[in-house]
């Protein structure tokens, strides 16, 4: 089955190996009950072989399931965090966290298999640095409430692009995946120049408090919003395509991700705007 999104043709060539050995989906679901490859090993002929044992398909109840995991995680490593890291040692703890998370979200990304562990360790540490980054703006900076907000926010968007993708108002054609994928590489350099020139103290204002940085970051935002999009269309073609399920964990990543990126680029967004109070 064809597709215009590089992952899904990758992971779609993992899943036909494993039907050759021993899954063989009839849908969008999966084969029907009693069928061969439901939830069994194929019939063998007595004096051969047994055949490999049926991988399920994934569903999208699976990634459901494995999404609010890794939130569950991603929350109780954040509270932990926040309780646990002293003051003195936000800073370098953040930005440790951030570099580890982006070291471990490239992994997963360019990974030919999929791997719960990596994804669970991915969420355990991006929940250190969103609890740490969050409370820097809460206790540190002193944005009071600001936290709250910016949850809420994240997850009003997600719903929100949901119920869009949900009701095709906004759809991932080619066109579409292909200008996301552009336009969300554009931004990851333009962050990782931004992210080094910081470091050697060149202020390009791309993260102060101003009407660039406000700009910027109502750009991102928005790009982040929209990528929700993407990670709904994977789930839905990962289910059509008949995925093994553990690749359920992948998608659950990519919507992970998402929120991750949504929710820190509000919080910057929220802290701006308190700042001109």
């Amino acid at each position: 089955m064809k597709t215009s999104n590089p992952v899904l043709s990758r992971l779609g060539r993992a899943a036909e190996r494993e039907r050759s050995a021993g899954y063989n989906p009839a849908g969008p679901y999966g084969p029907a009950a009693g069928q061969p490859g439901y939830g069994q090993p194929y019939p063998s002929a007595p004096g051969y072989p047994a055949t490999p044992p049926a991988v399920q398909p994934m569903t999208i109840d699976d990634v459901v399931v494995k999404t609010v995991t890794l939130l569950g995680i991603t929350g109780v490593s954040a509270v932990a965090a926040w309780n646990l890291i002293p003051n003195s040692l936000l800073g370098p703890a953040w930005i440790g966290a951030a570099v580890v998370g982006l070291v471990l979200g490239l992994i997963i990304s360019f990974s030919r298999m999929a791997n719960p562990v990596l994804v669970i360790a991915y969420a355990i540490v991006e929940g250190a640095f969103v609890g740490l980054i969050s409370k820097t703006y809460q206790e540190i900076l002193g944005y009071q409430g600001i936290v709250l907000q910016a949850v809420i926010a994240t997850f009003g968007v997600f719903f929100l692009m949901a119920f869009l993708y949900r009701a095709k108002v906004i759809r991932a054609t080619p066109k579409f995946q292909r200008g996301m994928i552009a336009v969300m590489a554009g931004l990851f350099a333009v962050m990782l120049i931004n992210f080094v020139l910081a470091l050697f103290g060149v202020t390009t204002g791309l993260r102060s408090n101003g009407a660039l940085g406000i700009i910027f970051s109502l750009v991102c935002i928005v790009v982040a919003s929209l990528s929700f999009i993407l990670s709904f269309n994977e789930v839905e073609e990962g289910v059509r395509m008949g995925l093994p399920q553990r690749y359920s964990w992948t998608a659950a990543f990519g919507i992970l991700v998402s929120l991750i990126w949504l929710y820190i680029e509000i919080l910057r967004l929220l802290s701006f705007l308190q700042g001109d109070d």
